[in-house]
């Protein structure tokens, strides 16, 4: 589903001890950080997405995927799509499924390169991770509607 018509998109960096999080205006195609989940129960991960969703009223989510250098699935592939079912069934919104191979290193890097320390990246990768997985979503929309 493109987002033509513009709208707020949430996307997600899913991760087995932290999750992180971007926003970004599909109209615009630009994406931001925002925040990192940190939380291994899903009641507790739910209600933190429930309380950001009520906040910015996205009219999707992105979701990256992980997958192996080839585009094969990886060992968080299975778990990363369930979770995507599960948000789609708990919040009745589409879930759009991006590579995210490299975006972690990409985010790691683009935060070394600003001069963060070695602990302030820790606690920001996920959500830069994030913002990088839904920049390349609305990218590949862009390209999409130029075709």
């Amino acid at each position: 589903m493109a987002e033509r018509d513009g709208g707020t998109v949430l996307a997600f960096d899913f991760g087995a001890k932290r999750i992180g999080v971007a926003v970004g205006e599909s109209l615009l195609g630009g994406a931001r950080a925002l925040t990192s989940i940190v939380a291994t129960d899903n009641a507790t991960r739910f209600a933190q997405i429930a309380e950001l969703i009520a906040t910015w009223q996205p009219r999707s989510l992105a979701l990256g995927l992980p997958l192996n250098n080839d585009g094969s699935d990886s060992a968080m592939t299975a778990r990363c799509r369930r979770f995507a079912r599960q948000l789609e069934s708990r919040f009745g919104l589409v879930v759009h499924l991006v590579d995210e191979r490299y975006s972690s290193v990409e985010a790691e890097a683009r935060l070394a390169a600003l001069g963060h320390d070695w602990r302030k990246r820790k606690q920001e990768v996920d959500a830069a991770a994030a913002a990088i997985i839904l920049q390349d979503y609305f990218d590949g929309e862009t390209h999409r509607r130029a075709a």
